[in-house]
């Protein structure tokens, strides 16, 4: 596992170094969720041990919120540390990088772990409840076969018609 303030950290620069702009917060977030879905779809395992808590706009982890406020984001991963979620930022980056925060958020709403811990709560309701990392492996899992589904089952189907 990693650190999540630098796994944030890395998302943080790299986002600047490749996008050559600053990210926004919310956008930092759902970078933050969807790359620690995907590794546990690359690798079976979290990439860090934080918490996410469901927000109104999406998954929110409060520790790395405090750090972008206080523009402290500086703490970057060893290129060892890195190694093993390197496959997982760069999915990331190339499939939800470039799209807009607010398509990012409306992404996350369709996640089963942020609707799981919202349940209960109104649309605008202020929500801090925490999203079960049982939730969110459920989550990987759906995709996961999905993908499998698109990438290896409907291509062979297509084939024999």
């Amino acid at each position: 596992m990693i650190d999540v303030i630098k796994a944030a950290s890395y998302i943080f620069k790299r986002y600047k170094d490749e996008r050559n702009s600053e990210i926004d917060e919310m956008k930092l977030h759902k970078l933050m969720y969807f790359s620690q879905r995907e590794s546990i779809i690359r690798t079976g395992q979290p990439m860090f041990d934080e918490q996410f808590e469901a927000w109104k706009y999406g998954p929110v982890i409060v520790k790395v919120r405090n750090k972008y406020k206080a523009k402290a984001l500086n703490e970057l991963p060893s290129q060892t540390e890195l190694a093993p979620f390197l496959e997982s930022f760069d999915y990331v980056f190339q499939h939800y990088a470039p799209k807009d925060s607010w398509s990012l958020s409306i992404l996350a709403h369709g996640e089963s772990s942020w609707q799981h811990a919202r349940e209960g709560y109104g649309d605008d309701d202020r929500c801090d409840v925490p999203m079960a990392l049982d939730d969110i492996i459920q989550d990987a899992e759906r995709i996961k076969m999905r993908r499998f589904y698109f990438d290896e089952i409907l291509p062979q189907l297509n084939k024999e018609n």
